[in-house]
């Protein structure tokens, strides 16, 4: 099975592309993709697909003569549900949630390493360092080494799901802090990913996760703290509509990766799209561990 590979760079896309029709998007419900640093390699969380372990699950397809190819199920996969996979910029790492047996209660994050056959290691908690009672969701590493990206709704906040930042001390992540000024509200925060050097700030945001719209925003860092965020300027992207999980392309810094539901191209429940990533600058200020 191929497909190809949607819009070669940013200067070829329009607006969006829907990314690997039939292999990664799918008439299942597909979302939260990421692309390896060498671009060879595209994992992504599926609902529901035939020939997972059922639930929601992690696929991953490899890049051959310019088409995604290969779709598979990883080994990683549980009877539990598997989701919001991330590779790390550096190659190392695959971040995502589980609510597998033996974790703290609720989605908990793991990460796996990546293996030089193309497999991962063993499922590794990351521990209570960052996993509480509640839900911790879409860990995204960097820009910065040793930060940690993620939405909970264990760690106090605003409300409902918020975003923090862990850093690792002592051979763990630790110490989570509430992203500083006003990107935290009453709503459900979630699905976050810095682009640049940190200065901003792609999201998604619901009153209600998983049972109301969902809206991708864009946030600036102004005077050390991320504003609340306008919505990001894709046509399919609105008030009424599920659009989610913003994701860099580690191989084309320019390009995101969206997920949602477009008038066309459509393969099912929920695609996934490449997008421009959106030119947005802020100070440098927001990513001090010491806030």
């Amino acid at each position: 099975m191929s497909t190809p590979l949607a819009m070669a760079g940013a200067s070829g896309l329009s607006e969006y592309g829907i990314e690997g029709m039939g292999v990664v998007s799918t008439p299942a419900a597909e979302g939260h993709a990421s692309v390896s640093a060498d671009g060879r390699r595209i994992v992504w969380g599926a609902i529901d697909r035939e020939g997972g372990a059922g639930g929601m699950d992690l696929w991953q397809a490899t890049l051959r003569d310019g088409r995604w190819q290969d779709p598979a199920p990883l080994a990683l996969n549980s009877a539990a549900n598997e989701f919001d996979p991330m590779l790390s910029p550096d190659g190392r790492w695959l971040y995502f949630y589980s609510n597998r047996d033996g974790g703290f209660g609720g989605d908990d994050l793991y990460r796996a390493e990546v293996m030089a056959d193309g497999g991962f290691g063993p499922a590794e908690n990351l521990g209570d360092g960052v996993n509480s009672a509640g839900d911790e969701w879409a860990p995204m590493p960097g820009p910065h080494a040793g930060q940690l990206l993620f939405a909970s709704d264990g760690h106090g906040g605003a409300g409902r799901h918020d975003l923090f930042v862990a850093s690792w001390r002592d051979g763990r992540f630790a110490d989570p802090r509430p992203l500083p000024g006003a990107v935290n509200t009453a709503a459900d925060e979630f699905d976050a990913a810095w682009i640049g050097d940190g200065g901003a700030l792609v999201f998604a945001r619901s009153r209600e996760a998983n049972a109301a719209p969902v809206r991708v925003f864009v946030s600036r860092c102004e005077d050390d703290g991320y504003t609340v965020g306008e919505p990001l300027s894709l046509s399919f992207n609105t008030a009424e509509a599920v659009t989610f999980a913003p994701a860099p392309d580690w191989h084309k810094p320019g390009e995101l990766l969206v997920s949602g539901v477009a008038r066309a191209p459509r393969a099912g429940k929920l695609d996934i799209y490449r997008t421009v990533t959106p030119r947005t600058e802020g100070d440098g200020g927001c990513l001090n561990p010491a806030r």
